[in-house]
């Protein structure tokens, strides 16, 4: 697959606020600071079509940006960030469990995990989740830039154990290692 063009779409907290849109969605999931939203900067090729910072907790509603006219890619907030409220953790754990119950054009969930920290509790619950909705999570290891290239396939192979998976796509936002392989998935994802 080729990304010919990208554009963010809209951001929302609620159902109403979803793009009335009939275009296959793919999510994004992962815990806060894991890279999400340079992630789809890098999918998408573009430098800031999602908002980066060093701060934790930075993506706070849905983002939905459109690639190519034919998918949606959909950006979900951060979970497990500690430093926030109780109640705005539960509130966006509710945004995201609206999101994954609601949207029928929902083709795919990529978990995004740190290859360099085991998954956490909340990843765990995420995955199960994704599973519960009837759909195969698609677990991709972020920031293999920070690991020594011989640490980055054995830490892959943990990934896979631990979740009992066949494939788990290591990525790096900053070379751009891994793209390739993520793009021929969502193509392979919207032919279904």
């Amino acid at each position: 697959m080729i990304i010919k063009n990208s554009e963010f779409v809209t951001s929302a907290k609620s159902a109403p606020g979803y793009p009335k849109s009939d275009l296959p969605e793919i999510a994004f999931a992962g815990r806060s600071n894991v890279g999400k939203s340079s992630f789809v900067n890098k999918f998408l090729n573009r430098k800031n079509i999602a908002k980066v910072s060093k701060t934790q907790g930075k993506t706070k509603l849905i983002n939905f940006f459109k690639v190519n006219n034919e998918f949606m890619l959909v950006d979900l907030p951060g979970y497990g960030f500690a430093n926030v409220s109780k109640s705005e953790q539960i509130s966006w754990g509710k945004m995201i469990e609206t999101y994954l119950n609601k949207r029928e054009n929902l083709r795919a969930v990529f978990l995004l995990c740190d290859v360099r920290h085991e998954p956490t509790k909340d990843d765990i619950v995420m995955f199960n989740f994704i599973v519960e909705k009837g759909l195969e999570p698609i677990v991709i290891t972020t920031k293999v830039d920070k690991l020594a290239k011989t640490k980055v396939q054995p830490r892959v192979d943990e990934f896979k154990e631990f979740f009992g998976i066949d494939s788990v796509y290591p990525f790096s936002s900053q070379s751009g290692f891994g793209r390739d392989e993520i793009l021929n998935l969502v193509e392979e994802i919207l032919k279904d």
